[in-house]
């Protein structure tokens, strides 16, 4: 994979030297030599880093710094030759994640460069994955049916089936204990806020609701099956 890294840097000479080296290194490199033109490149194209020097003409990087971090992930090593510390700290809390000191030596850049990159690749693979558990998670199937917990959405075989709001917290209640028995109290104390002056009978005036809509038999239900004397239990497969 070639990475793309933008140098922001007014002088000329140091700009060159650093989008010549990390070409020859195999990135594809852009460079920008004020504020006005960075953001004319992430305009149009997908940039993974920038090295931007703090002191730019017109604006100062510190504010380029802050700018950048709060649209977007993208890796931030400052460039400077101010040896100043306070400097240093300044630009981590605006939102770098690197700082180097001119003069510096080329392969210690490159060696910076490559960490951070490997670390923003890392983290957005793990946010994609725990992305895809959560949306995993959200969405039960079961036979025919498809149930969207998050988009509140139940279809059989694609074609949509309304429930009501009771309807859909009970579904939820149930789903998320298969193959449990839980008592009429239990799932009362589950959906009770949203269902008006809630007792046992509702659970089952639900169930029953829910077996017309969803069973092939509702009075040989295979979904909500009834445990005598203790309760129902979803054995939605």
């Amino acid at each position: 994979m070639s990475y793309h890294v933008l140098v922001v840097e007014d002088d000329v000479v140091t700009r060159s030297k650093l989008a010549g080296y990390f070409q020859n290194e195999g990135y594809t490199v852009s460079e920008a030599e004020t504020g006005a033109q960075m953001r004319a490149v992430l305009d149009l194209t997908d940039v993974d880093l920038v090295m931007l020097d703090i002191n730019l003409p017109g604006e100062d990087g510190l504010m380029l710094t802050r700018e950048l971090r709060s649209q977007s992930d993208i890796g931030i090593i400052l460039v400077t030759g101010r040896t100043d510390s306070i400097d240093k700290i300044v630009g981590l809390e605006m939102g770098a994640d690197d700082y180097v000191t001119k003069p510096f030596e080329l392969r210690e850049l490159l060696v910076r460069v490559k960490n951070l990159l490997w670390r923003i690749a890392a983290a957005r693979r793990s946010q994609s994955t725990r992305g895809s558990a959560v949306e995993d998670s959200q969405v039960v199937r079961f036979g025919e049916w498809t149930f969207d917990i998050q988009r509140r959405a139940l279809s059989r075989n694609g074609e949509p089936v309304k429930l009501t709001k009771a309807e859909y917290e009970l579904l939820v209640a149930l789903s998320s204990h298969p193959n449990q028995v839980l008592s009429r109290e239990r799932i009362l104390n589950m959906i009770s806020h949203r269902v008006d002056a809630p007792n046992d009978r509702t659970i089952d005036v639900l169930i029953r609701r829910m077996r017309a809509k969803m069973e092939f038999d509702p009075k040989n239900p295979q979904i909500f099956v009834t445990v005598h004397g203790e309760g129902y239990m979803f054995a939605g497969d």
